[in-house]
């Protein structure tokens, strides 16, 4: 099963509502998905993988409205425990998520793969997510997040940018 088919049948097992919004490819960054498809950056989220250096191997999706910055080096390093860590290389990312920069989603991850997420996220009525691809979104109530395995809403896990 490829990995958008994946995205959907995670979110069809939720019950919730959700919409598969197909996008160009040349497009799916977030910022350019916004402009040119309308949508508020403020209702976009975006997955990002982080990887340990110190200890080496330990990974996390977190998930952050487009308007915030991911703060790696305080909150998302001691959530994690570990003393180095950034953001994982496209190539790691392919590897841990089976999903492309650009498409990334907390959707469909491996069950064991923690994902924080930012605790203005669940505050809102819908978001825009990635849908595993760079030629597809989710629009959904990001209720569905906490539908997932390995989810924890966190507190300052972004700052305004």
């Amino acid at each position: 099963m490829d990995i958008e088919q994946r995205v959907r049948t995670t979110l069809e097992a939720t019950g919730l509502r959700f919409e598969i919004l197909a996008c160009d490819p040349a497009l799916a960054d977030t910022a350019e998905f916004c402009r040119h498809y309308g949508y508020p950056p403020d209702r976009a989220a975006n997955t990002i993988l982080v990887a340990s250096k110190r200890p080496p191997g330990r990974f996390a999706a977190c998930v952050v409205l487009a308007t915030t910055r991911l703060d790696v080096n305080r909150r998302v390093k001691g959530l994690l425990e570990v003393s180095k860590l950034s953001f994982a290389a496209p190539e790691v990312t392919r590897q841990v998520t089976d999903m492309e920069i650009g498409g990334v989603t907390p959707f469909a991850l491996p069950p064991t793969l923690p994902v924080y997420v930012d605790s203005r996220v669940p505050q809102l009525e819908w978001v825009i997510f990635g849908a595993g691809s760079r030629s597809a979104k989710v629009k959904a109530d990001p209720a569905v997040l906490l539908q997932l395995p390995a989810v924890e809403v966190v507190s300052d896990l972004a700052t305004d940018l």
